[in-house]
Protein backbone atom coordinates (compact mmCIF):
# COMPACT_ATOMS: atom_id res chain seq x y z
CA UNK A 1 0.00 0.00 0.00
CA UNK A 2 1.34 3.35 -1.02
CA UNK A 3 2.07 6.25 1.28
CA UNK A 4 3.03 9.65 -0.06
CA UNK A 5 3.78 13.05 1.38
CA UNK A 6 3.08 16.25 -0.58
CA UNK A 7 4.64 19.45 0.73
CA UNK A 8 4.98 23.20 0.40
CA UNK A 9 6.86 25.51 2.73
CA UNK A 10 3.61 25.88 4.76
CA UNK A 11 2.24 22.35 5.05
CA UNK A 12 2.89 18.65 4.51
CA UNK A 13 -0.07 16.48 3.55
CA UNK A 14 0.36 12.76 4.00
CA UNK A 15 -1.76 10.20 2.11
CA UNK A 16 -2.00 6.54 3.16
CA UNK A 17 -3.66 4.50 0.41
CA UNK A 18 -4.22 1.61 2.82
CA UNK A 19 -6.63 3.73 4.82
CA UNK A 20 -8.40 5.49 1.94
CA UNK A 21 -11.99 4.35 1.34
CA UNK A 22 -12.44 6.61 -1.69
CA UNK A 23 -15.44 8.60 -0.50
CA UNK A 24 -14.27 11.44 -2.75
CA UNK A 25 -15.08 14.02 -0.08
CA UNK A 26 -11.70 15.68 -0.61
CA UNK A 27 -12.20 16.06 -4.37
CA UNK A 28 -15.77 17.28 -3.97
CA UNK A 29 -14.68 19.89 -1.44
CA UNK A 30 -11.55 21.20 -3.19
CA UNK A 31 -11.09 19.76 -6.70
CA UNK A 32 -8.28 22.16 -7.58
CA UNK A 33 -6.12 20.56 -4.88
CA UNK A 34 -7.44 16.97 -4.64
CA UNK A 35 -7.98 15.73 -8.19
CA UNK A 36 -7.54 12.04 -9.01
CA UNK A 37 -7.49 12.85 -12.73
CA UNK A 38 -4.14 14.67 -12.45
CA UNK A 39 -0.65 13.63 -11.35
CA UNK A 40 0.33 14.18 -8.72
CA UNK A 41 -3.26 13.99 -7.54
CA UNK A 42 -2.60 16.43 -4.67
CA UNK A 43 -1.57 19.95 -5.80
CA UNK A 44 -1.14 21.94 -2.58
CA UNK A 45 -0.21 25.15 -4.43
CA UNK A 46 -3.67 25.20 -6.05
CA UNK A 47 -5.67 26.09 -2.94
CA UNK A 48 -5.72 28.21 0.21
CA UNK A 49 -3.97 26.69 3.21
CA UNK A 50 -6.94 26.96 5.59
CA UNK A 51 -9.22 25.23 3.07
CA UNK A 52 -6.71 22.40 2.61
CA UNK A 53 -6.56 21.92 6.39
CA UNK A 54 -10.36 21.86 6.61
CA UNK A 55 -10.64 19.25 3.83
CA UNK A 56 -7.96 17.01 5.36
CA UNK A 57 -9.63 17.19 8.78
CA UNK A 58 -12.88 16.04 7.15
CA UNK A 59 -11.32 12.91 5.60
CA UNK A 60 -13.36 10.21 7.36
CA UNK A 61 -10.80 7.40 7.11
CA UNK A 62 -7.74 9.31 8.28
CA UNK A 63 -6.03 8.48 4.97
CA UNK A 64 -5.21 12.18 4.71
CA UNK A 65 -3.33 13.90 7.51
CA UNK A 66 -1.22 17.04 7.70
CA UNK A 67 1.58 18.77 9.52
CA UNK A 68 1.63 22.53 9.41
CA UNK A 69 5.06 24.04 8.86
CA UNK A 70 3.96 27.68 9.09
CA UNK A 71 3.48 27.75 12.88
CA UNK A 72 -0.30 27.31 12.52
CA UNK A 73 -2.25 24.92 14.74
CA UNK A 74 -1.94 21.17 14.22
CA UNK A 75 -5.03 18.96 14.18
CA UNK A 76 -6.48 18.34 17.62
CA UNK A 77 -8.55 15.17 18.05
CA UNK A 78 -12.17 15.54 19.12
CA UNK A 79 -12.81 14.89 22.80
CA UNK A 80 -14.66 12.76 23.56
CA UNK A 81 -14.18 10.36 20.67
CA UNK A 82 -17.29 9.49 18.67
CA UNK A 83 -18.23 6.35 16.75
CA UNK A 84 -20.92 6.60 14.09
CA UNK A 85 -22.09 3.55 12.14
CA UNK A 86 -22.38 4.49 8.46
CA UNK A 87 -25.41 2.90 6.82
CA UNK A 88 -24.34 -0.33 5.12
CA UNK A 89 -20.69 0.55 5.74
CA UNK A 90 -17.98 1.08 8.35
CA UNK A 91 -17.86 2.76 11.71
CA UNK A 92 -16.64 6.35 11.37
CA UNK A 93 -14.43 7.10 14.38
CA UNK A 94 -13.25 10.60 15.29
CA UNK A 95 -11.34 11.78 18.31
CA UNK A 96 -8.65 10.74 20.71
CA UNK A 97 -8.41 6.95 20.59
CA UNK A 98 -5.88 4.15 20.26
CA UNK A 99 -6.10 1.06 18.05
CA UNK A 100 -4.31 -1.88 19.66
CA UNK A 101 -3.31 -5.28 18.35
CA UNK A 102 -4.24 -8.51 20.12
CA UNK A 103 -1.18 -8.16 22.36
CA UNK A 104 -2.28 -4.74 23.56
CA UNK A 105 0.31 -2.87 21.52
CA UNK A 106 -0.84 0.46 20.08
CA UNK A 107 -0.41 0.60 16.31
CA UNK A 108 -2.57 3.58 15.40
CA UNK A 109 -3.48 6.83 17.12
CA UNK A 110 -4.75 8.93 14.22
CA UNK A 111 -7.65 11.28 15.01
CA UNK A 112 -9.92 9.68 12.37
CA UNK A 113 -10.58 6.15 11.14
CA UNK A 114 -13.12 3.99 9.37
CA UNK A 115 -13.36 0.61 11.07
CA UNK A 116 -14.77 -2.52 9.42
CA UNK A 117 -18.20 -3.74 10.52
CA UNK A 118 -18.76 -6.44 7.90
CA UNK A 119 -15.85 -8.73 8.78
CA UNK A 120 -14.67 -8.99 5.16
CA UNK A 121 -11.88 -6.37 5.16
CA UNK A 122 -8.40 -7.56 4.23
CA UNK A 123 -7.06 -4.57 6.20
CA UNK A 124 -8.57 -5.22 9.64
CA UNK A 125 -9.52 -3.40 11.72
CA UNK A 126 -9.82 -0.74 9.00
CA UNK A 127 -12.43 -0.69 6.27
CA UNK A 128 -11.28 -1.48 2.72
CA UNK A 129 -14.75 -1.29 1.11
CA UNK A 130 -15.15 -5.09 1.11
CA UNK A 131 -18.64 -4.57 2.54
CA UNK A 132 -19.80 -3.63 -0.96
CA UNK A 133 -18.85 -6.99 -2.49
CA UNK A 134 -19.98 -8.86 0.61
CA UNK A 135 -23.45 -7.34 0.35
CA UNK A 136 -23.25 -6.11 3.94
CA UNK A 137 -26.32 -4.24 5.08
CA UNK A 138 -27.23 -2.78 8.41
CA UNK A 139 -29.86 -0.62 9.92
CA UNK A 140 -28.09 1.47 12.54
CA UNK A 141 -30.07 4.20 14.24
CA UNK A 142 -28.51 6.77 11.89
CA UNK A 143 -30.15 5.26 8.79
CA UNK A 144 -33.66 4.59 7.59
CA UNK A 145 -35.38 1.55 9.15
CA UNK A 146 -35.91 -1.51 6.98
CA UNK A 147 -39.10 -1.27 4.88
CA UNK A 148 -40.95 -3.85 7.01
CA UNK A 149 -40.29 -1.79 10.16
CA UNK A 150 -41.29 1.52 8.59
CA UNK A 151 -45.00 0.65 8.52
Amino acid sequence: MAERTYATDQIEVHWNSGRCIHTGWCSKALIAVFNTEQRPWIQLEAGPLDEIVKVVENCPSGALSYRRLDGGPQEEPDVPATIVPWPNGPYFVRGSFEVKDRHGEVFDTSPRATLCRCGASANHPFCDLSHREAGFSSYPRVSEPPPEEAE
